[in-house]
C-alpha cells in the first residue's frame, strides 16, 4: 500500500499506467466487454467488484490525459441512438473528468465497432464490473513536462 494512492489502484494497475507512455490509450470497459479477444495481445486487468465510477475517480487525478488533442476521452455510442445521446452513466462518467480535461476539449461518441477497432490498438485494458451496457471508455494519456527552456 502506498499513501495517497486509491486502494483500487493495483499493483499492476499503477505499473501498467506508469508504463504507458504519451498518446498510448487505455481501455476502462464495463462487465460485458469482450476484453479477450480485443486485448489478445496486451495486459487485461480484471477489477471485477467495481463499477465504473469507482475506477474513474481512483484513475483520473493520477493519469494525466492527452492535452494536444481535441478529445483526450472517448466513449462508446450507444447503439440505435442519435449521435448526441448519453446514457446517464456516461454523463456521470464524463462530469467526473471534466476537471481533468482542458476548456477547449471535449470527450468523443464513438460508435460501437468503431470504438472496437480503437480498443486493439490501446496499451491495455482495464475490465471493471460495471454492468450499464455501453459504459466503455478510452482515455488517452499525455505527458508530465516542465515548460521548454530558452
Amino acid at each position: 500500500m502506498l499513501k495517497g494512492i486509491d486502494r483500487l489502484i493495483t499493483p499492476e494497475l499503477i505499473k501498467i499506467m506508469m508504463e504507458m507512455g504519451h498518446d498510448n490509450a487505455l481501455v476502462l470497459a464495463d462487465a460485458n466487454f469482450t476484453a479477450m479477444s480485443m486485448g489478445a495481445s496486451k495486459p487485461v486487468l480484471r477489477l471485477p467488484a467495481v463499477g465504473m465510477l469507482q475506477v474513474i475517480d481512483a484513475i483520473a487525478p493520477l493519469f494525466p490525459l492527452a492535452a494536444d488533442v481535441d478529445h483526450p476521452v472517448a466513449f462508446m455510442q450507444v447503439s440505435n441512438t442519435a449521435a448526441n445521446y448519453q446514457s446517464a452513466l456516461q454523463r456521470e462518467v464524463l462530469e467526473r473528468l471534466l476537471p481533468f480535461i482542458l476548456p477547449e476539449q471535449t470527450a468523443e461518441p464513438v460508435e460501437r465497432f468503431a470504438f472496437y477497432d480503437r480498443a486493439r490498438s490501446a496499451y491495455a485494458i482495464v475490465v471493471t464490473g460495471e454492468m450499464q451496457p455501453f459504459g466503455n471508455f478510452i482515455l488517452r494519456k499525455g505527458v508530465i513536462a516542465e515548460n521548454l527552456r530558452k
